[in-house]
C-alpha cells in the first residue's frame, strides 16, 4: 500500500490498484496475448483470464515513495520482443503515473511463453 500526503491529509492506494492499472495497460499492447503467472505445483505457465490477470503482476514499495514493477506476460510468434517491452514499459509508466500520480522506479518485463 502507498500512502500520498497533501494538504488535506493522506491518501493510500491499495496494491490492487496498480495490479489491476499494470495489467490493463500491458494487455492493451499489440502482440501481448495476456498475463502469466507460473504454477507451483507443476512449474508450467498459464495464461490468466481478464478478471486475474493482477496475478501476473508483482509490485515492490520503495523507500522514497516510488514503486517497482515486475510483470509477467504471454506474447504472440512473430513480434518484435524488445520493441514490445520497450512499448509495455512507457505504457505502463505512463497509465500508473497518471492514474494514480505515484513515481514509478522501474518495470520490468519478463517473457514467460510465445503462442502462435
Amino acid at each position: 500500500m502507498v500512502r500520498l500526503e497533501n494538504s488535506n491529509g493522506s491518501i493510500y492506494i491499495a496494491s490492487e490498484v496498480f495490479t489491476d492499472l499494470v495489467g490493463d495497460a500491458a494487455t492493451n499492447c499489440f502482440g501481448v496475448r495476456g498475463m502469466a503467472m507460473r504454477s507451483m505445483t507443476d512449474g508450467l505457465v498459464h495464461l490468466l483470464k481478464r478478471e486475474a490477470m493482477g496475478k501476473g503482476v508483482y509490485i515492490d514499495y520503495n523507500d522514497d515513495a516510488t514503486i517497482s514493477i515486475e510483470l509477467h506476460i504471454i506474447v504472440d510468434q512473430g513480434v518484435n520482443i524488445p520493441a514490445l517491452c520497450d512499448s509495455i514499459k512507457e505504457e505502463v509508466t505512463y497509465k500508473v503515473a497518471a492514474a494514480t500520480g505515484v513515481t514509478i522506479r522501474s518495470v520490468d518485463v519478463c517473457v514467460d511463453s510465445i503462442v502462435a
